[in-house]
């Protein structure tokens, strides 16, 4: 609307300039060169329009005839550049799809219209691996890792080379160049911090551990457990270096990350004992039994209170049973040394308590005390076959399990020595497979319910 009232107002103006100069046309006169020209102000001011008009038009005409090469000059780099792209993204597409030859056609063609390296390097270093060529590859990633743009890509490619080749301490320094670029990269951070795990840098591996922290890639709370962890395994290296005080200092803070930590909280008592502490290592164990029981805190908990016989270990196990009483490994505490004092009341009246509350879930170590408790109290050979039959077919008892590969172990270890990981090893019962005889007759008659629950009539 605003326009229409515009255009009506312009033309509006026009019309009354164009009869205001019909009605007032007024005389001028040129004197040039002894020539003298007479006419109106209208056509004076018509013939200076339409040479204005003439002379705009040859201005215009002289930038065409000027501009023209460099237009088209453009217009063809544009059309070369939108096809070089397009071969770019075809050529990404067959790697990833894994067509060898549409991909090195499409990389030689976006070479050949694009014309800028940093662009193409990557797709003909991938190009290069798909065709198996792993020196050709090498050769452009180190290529981009001289250009400012593509220098991380170049580090990511040569870091892949590198682990593939199982040379970890290159892709260490390879991988500590990328973290100096992008610090901020989870997939970099996370990768410096497994390579310092496998070159068994303890320390650097923590640091590293708080910067995934900030960065958001790992919880807090789980980068405590992890601090833990490393400050253990720096612990038993200082011991094996003969630095036990390093390596006492290093349990201490483990237990101050993470109090249920057995392996750190066992290690930090030994330390205590060995000092002649062995109030503050009966006060730690203690402590520790209230949250986390675990069968490996009974050893250190006998010599911290100096149990030296079978009944003062009796008494010792009854006192740091107290501590959580109703837990089935402060049952198990009491009845190993039970068998051990000849106290079969005490060891059987456990064991029954035990029996009661997962009379269809005991494990085997349950069941192989009540076959020590038979054949040591009564000498009753036929329960005791009995019992060891159960332990046969019974759970597992808990024990590190690594939770990567299954691999079981009866000493904690930060690593797996099967699959490498990082602390993966959990204290739990691993996988039970059945191993029931076929035509077994003599043995007892068996009620399971599901695969987990077993029961022996």
């Amino acid at each position: 609307m605003l326009r229409a009232l515009w255009f009506l107002a312009v033309v509006a103006a026009i019309i009354f300039t164009l009869v205001w100069l019909i009605d007032n046309p007024g005389q001028v006169a040129l004197d040039w060169q002894g020539y003298r020209i007479e006419s109106s102000f209208a056509v004076l001011l018509g013939v200076i329009i339409i040479i204005a008009a003439l002379t705009a038009l040859a201005y215009r005409g002289w930038l065409f005839l000027r501009r023209a090469p460099g237009q088209v000059t453009g217009a063809w780099r544009n059309r070369r550049r939108t096809q070089g792209y397009r071969a770019l993204t075809q050529g990404m597409v067959a790697v990833a799809a894994g067509d060898a030859g549409e991909a090195q056609r499409q990389s030689k063609r976006a070479e050949s219209l694009l014309n800028e390296p940093p662009l193409t390097m990557l797709l003909s270093a991938q190009t290069a691996q798909l065709n198996g060529d792993e020196r050709a590859a090498e050769g452009f990633f180190k290529a981009m890792t001289e250009n400012r743009e593509t220098e991380f890509l170049g580090l990511r490619g040569l870091i892949g080379q590198a682990m593939k080749s199982g040379d970890h301490e290159q892709a260490l320094k390879l991988t500590r160049r990328a973290y100096g670029l992008k610090p901020k990269s989870g997939w970099v951070a996370q990768r410096l911090f497994d390579l310092q795990i496998e070159e068994g840098q303890w320390l650097d591996a923590s640091l590293t551990g708080d910067d995934l922290v900030k960065i958001g890639a790992v919880e807090k709370k789980d980068n405590h457990h992890r601090k833990a962890v490393l400050a253990c395994q720096q612990g038993l290296d200082a011991l094996v270096k003969g630095d036990p005080a390093e390596a006492q200092n290093q349990f201490k803070r483990a237990v101050d990350l993470d109090g249920k930590f057995i392996p750190a909280v066992t290690a930090f008592a030994d330390a205590l004992i060995k000092q002649g502490r062995q109030r503050k290592a009966v006060q730690l164990i203690e402590k520790t039994w209230m949250t986390a029981p675990h069968p490996d805190l009974v050893a250190p908990y006998w010599r911290a209170s100096e149990a030296d016989d079978a009944m003062a270990r009796m008494k010792a196990s009854e006192r740091l049973a107290k501590t959580n009483a109703g837990h089935e490994e402060s049952h198990i505490a009491v009845i190993a040394a039970a068998l051990e004092a000849r106290l079969w009341g005490e060891a059987r009246s456990h064991l029954e308590q035990i029996t009661n509350n997962r009379p269809d879930d005991m494990d085997s170590r349950t069941c192989r005390m009540w076959a020590d408790l038979e054949e040591a109290e009564h000498g009753n050979l036929e329960k005791v076959h009995e019992w060891l039959t159960r332990a046969s077919l019974a759970e597992t008892a808990a024990t590190w399990t690594c939770a990567s590969c299954g691999n079981t172990a009866t000493v904690w270890s930060a690593i797996c020595g099967n699959c490498q990981s990082f602390d993966t090893f959990n204290w739990r019962r691993p996988p039970h497979i059945s191993r029931l005889a076929e035509g077994a007759s003599t043995l007892p008659a068996v009620i399971a319910d599901d695969p987990g629950d077993v029961q022996i009539t």
